[in-house]
């Protein structure tokens, strides 16, 4: 089956349920703000390395984590007590998606392009994008940052400098966001850390069904 290639004069997306086994979706477009908040109300997310066009991604089962039903292990809970560690929201957004960038520069290559770094920025800028980042006392040494639409948050990266850093950046996020009534945290993709704090599959209907209780308005597919 082809590959639908976007238009540059819509901003419309293929019927999720046409996307490959693979979760390949479509290709093309731009990252503005307008696109990227439709893609994301429709479950569809952007990931492709330098280079590339951009690929527009849509799972046909979805990894996520209800907030409510994040898992903290007993070392875990021992560290949060102990930890001199200091959280935030939103307040280094930008640091935060460039450390995510560098970290995984410097390891297995990253998906994070100068284009992707300024979308979200931009998302960020416009309330569609949040953050949260671990301190150790002025120097930024965790954090991780999503997409945030109504009371749905849709996860892109984490970055840890020093151990447990980014568990305690998901935990706390999870708690915030349970105070909060969000429905789940998109994992995008499977790990077996993000299982062992919590994560499952869903299908792409009850994904669709929680996003829609979610969000605060529905953009559709125009």
């Amino acid at each position: 089956m082809p590959i639908f290639k976007l238009r540059d004069d819509s901003y419309a997306f293929p019927d999720p349920e046409l996307a490959e086994d693979n979760g390949l979706l479509a290709i093309g477009g731009d990252l503005s703000p307008v696109r990227l908040l439709n893609a994301y109300i429709n479950g569809i997310f952007p990931w492709y390395n330098e280079g590339e066009p951009i690929m527009w991604w849509c799972p046909h089962e979805r990894f996520v984590i209800i907030p409510s039903e994040i898992h903290i292990s007993k070392s875990m809970k021992k560290f949060i007590k102990s930890t001199s560690l200091r959280i935030t929201f939103d307040t280094a957004f930008a640091e935060v998606i460039h450390s995510c960038r560098s970290m995984r520069e410097n390891k297995e290559g990253t998906w994070i392009t100068d284009d992707m770094e300024e979308a979200y920025n931009e998302l960020f800028m416009l309330g569609f994008a949040s953050s949260c980042e671990v301190w150790q006392d002025s120097e930024l040494v965790g954090g991780l940052y999503g997409v945030k639409i109504g009371r749905c948050f849709f996860g892109e990266s984490m970055f840890s400098k020093v151990e447990n850093a980014s568990k305690l950046a998901l935990i706390s996020l999870a708690r915030e966001l349970d105070k909060n009534n969000f429905e789940f945290i998109d994992c995008q993709l499977h790990t077996d850390h993000l299982e062992s704090m919590g994560g499952r599959y869903i299908s792409y209907n009850e994904y669709i069904t929680m996003i829609e209780r979610g969000v605060d308005f529905l953009g559709g597919k125009s």
